[in-house]
């Protein structure tokens, strides 16, 4: 299996879409290794590990498989989330756990509101996480605005509880 059928196969593809677009405008697309705000090599579209070395460059089919990939692998922290939720709100929170690391969305204060019950206060949990370093970060409020905006989308219903 692919990572995009893996991906397909754990969120579903309206919400795999959703989860890539919003990653792909705001991580951007560096087809070379670049220092991140905080200073951790990245390449591609937000794209870390032990793989990116310095002075490496990637073509635009190399960093849409390291997308995939890296989806895939962030999207298993929806297994911290004890509720149904919508597709909107599996993208977002793709997209949230990619930039902040699996183990701090499930740790999250959004992922304990999640499993209460409360998606409406897990989404509104999105505009905390603005700070990289200490420092408000324009990127990250744009970034997280929309992924509440998706998060909060009631016609975006697919995959709800009735």
């Amino acid at each position: 299996m692919t990572p995009r059928q893996k991906l397909i196969a754990q969120i579903g593809a309206g919400a795999a879409a959703l989860a890539a677009a919003v990653v792909m405008q705001h991580e951007g697309l560096r087809l070379h290794t670049y220092r991140d705000p905080v200073g951790v090599l990245t390449a591609c579209w937000g794209h870390t590990g032990v793989d990116v070395q310095p002075g490496q460059r990637y073509t635009r089919a190399q960093c849409r498989a390291l997308l995939e990939a890296d989806l895939a692998r962030h999207a298993e922290a929806l297994a911290c989330i004890r509720q149904p939720l919508t597709d909107g709100q599996k993208a977002a929170f793709v997209s949230f756990a990619y930039n902040v690391g699996q183990r701090a969305f499930c740790e999250s204060t959004l992922a304990r509101k999640a499993n209460a019950g409360d998606l409406p206060g897990a989404c509104a949990e999105l505009s905390k996480w603005v700070y990289a370093k200490g420092q408000r970060l324009p990127g990250l409020v744009a970034r997280r605005a929309a992924e509440r905006a998706m998060c909060e989308d009631a016609g975006n219903a697919e995959g709800a509880a009735p």
